[in-house]
């Protein structure tokens, strides 16, 4: 198991409670569907572990909660908390509204709590400045600049988290620019996402520099080139995951996730968000009194939300599709070993009389 969040980097914490999972300051757990989470304390996202490290931590932490007194709990969802101060989510089967506020709440919740202090900060900061120059005497047209370059700062900071290098399906690397769009699309998936980017580096096939995606709208400003480029479908996960963290960054109030998990009901599931949202881009913009049509930072608060848990839930399905795929080829394997030796332990005559048997 890993001891740092796949989010935001940051160590997971440990625990002396689940001596089979002795990292995590507080864990998940649904025994009923075998799936086990490590929440991360300080982005308050859920890192689902690995399928062979699973199983054992499960009963243990679903022993310890039941013989924890200090919990609270609904119909479908508890909480324990353990005397070294461990917590426990216990998951039994909740709606997925439910779910989501338990699993997104913290996480959501905490953001907005951040953003609130921030700002509430920074309108601090702006009035001490404010009443700092008119006591000195200086006009306020003096401080706009100054405001101006703060307002800069901050937004620089945040674009920077993202602006890291990202791999392409089809060779390459780019750092992505500007806010990402979402469009509908031609292929399977049903929708893409469109994003700027500069400073590409291509891959060692020299057919991705003068084919493929690099070839649109592509060119040459003096040292950088500058572009758009689209992500199909599950090839834009990565990014995603990455940015939509940073365009939720304000969090929301439960009321909003709530409407977002509506949408993704409405959508179908999570795993048909994209596509649905795809189509839905040319009614929120006519709503919208700001951004560019489909541009993420523009569509409605409970479709961000929505699009961030979407992506989340839509990951861990495909995993855990993985996880069956990898039981069936083992069980496979296992049945044709078990035959073989079963074949070993029998008699040349029973094995012909069977054969004579199973023969129309």
């Amino acid at each position: 198991m890993y001891s740092t969040c796949i989010h935001c980097r940051k160590p997971l914490g440990a625990n002396e409670a689940i001596e089979a999972l002795p990292i995590g300051r507080r864990l998940a757990f649904d025994a009923r569907r075998g799936r086990l989470w490590v929440v991360c304390r300080r982005c308050e996202r859920w890192n689902l572990t690995p399928f062979d490290e699973r199983w054992e931590a499960i009963e243990q932490s679903e022993r310890a909660f039941r013989e924890t007194r200090v919990r609270v709990s609904t119909d479908n969802i508890g909480l324990a908390r353990l005397a070294d101060g461990t917590e426990l989510v216990r998951i039994g089967e909740p709606q997925r509204p439910e779910f989501a506020a338990w699993r997104y709440g913290d996480q959501f919740g905490r953001r907005r709590v951040k953003a609130i202090a921030t700002g509430v900060g920074v309108t601090a900061a702006a009035g001490l400045i404010v009443s700092g120059a008119v006591v000195s005497g200086v006009g306020l047209a003096a401080l706009a600049p100054l405001i101006h370059v703060a307002n800069l700062v901050g937004i620089v900071s945040a674009a920077g988290m993202a602006q890291k290098p990202v791999d392409h399906p089809s060779g390459g690397r780019f750092i992505p620019i500007g806010n990402p769009r979402i469009i509908p699309s031609d292929r399977a998936a049903g929708w893409a996402i469109d994003i700027g980017y500069t400073a590409h580096y291509h891959g060692p096939d020299p057919t991705v520099r003068n084919g493929g995606y690099w070839a649109m709208m592509r060119r040459q400003e003096g040292k950088n080139e500058l572009g758009r480029v689209q992500l199909h479908g599950t090839d834009a996960v990565p990014l995603l995951r990455r940015l939509l963290p940073l365009v939720n960054l304000g969090g929301a109030r439960r009321n909003v996730i709530t409407d977002g998990v509506s949408l993704i009901e409405q959508a179908g599931g999570p795993e048909r968000f994209g596509r649905w949202a795809a189509g839905m881009r040319l009614e929120w913009a006519a709503k919208s009194t700001f951004g560019d049509t489909g541009d993420l930072t523009a569509i409605p608060a409970a479709a961000r939300l929505a699009f961030e848990m979407a992506i989340n839930e839509d990951a861990e399905r495909e995993a855990l599709e993985g996880e069956l795929g990898a039981l069936e080829r083992a069980w496979a394997e296992a049945e044709g070993i078990a035959t073989i030796a079963d074949a070993l332990l029998l008699p040349d005559a029973v094995t012909e009389q069977l054969d004579r048997l199973k023969k129309p």
